[in-house]
């Protein structure tokens, strides 16, 4: 599989439009479980904040962003990849980022997602607690996860 070319950079204003849509693309195609009401719920919530933060963003050799993170101190708060560019190495190179200045990271991952559960194990994360709600209350358990070298 080819690799591309990606590189990593802070976000700016500008790129609020494109990192909504990555969210919107990945949870499309990872998150089957969210019921229509609250995936429409969560997509409101998501719009009025993501694309102000302060997140780090892979982009391709055309300054595009195909993948983003938010980093919360030593919490990774969101990790999300453009469906076009999974499995390319785009998720490995913002975690190892984030990893290489907060040793001991964690992060929770949606207990029903089984592809984003096995990729934060094969990286050295290992469960550290549960949460049968999510962050918000709903239904969806979190497994709460720690890198562990």
């Amino acid at each position: 599989m080819d690799r591309a070319p990606f590189t990593m950079r802070a976000s700016v204003p500008g790129d609020g439009a494109a990192v909504l849509q990555i969210w919107r693309d990945a949870v499309d195609a990872t998150h089957d479980f969210l019921s229509a009401a609250d995936r429409k719920a969560i997509d409101a919530e998501v719009a009025d904040f993501l694309p102000s933060a302060p997140l780090w963003l892979a982009v391709d050799g055309a300054d595009r962003p195909v993948g983003f993170m938010l980093l919360n101190g030593a919490h990774m708060d969101a990790l999300f990849i453009a469906p076009a560019h999974r499995g390319k190495g785009v998720g490995r190179m913002l975690v190892l980022h984030a990893l290489a200045r907060v040793p001991g990271l964690s992060t929770d991952v949606n207990e029903q997602n089984d592809q984003a559960v096995g990729f934060y194990r094969r990286l050295g994360f290992v469960p550290v607690g549960r949460s049968a709600l999510d962050g918000q209350g709903r239904p969806y358990p979190i497994i709460h996860l720690r890198h562990m070298p």
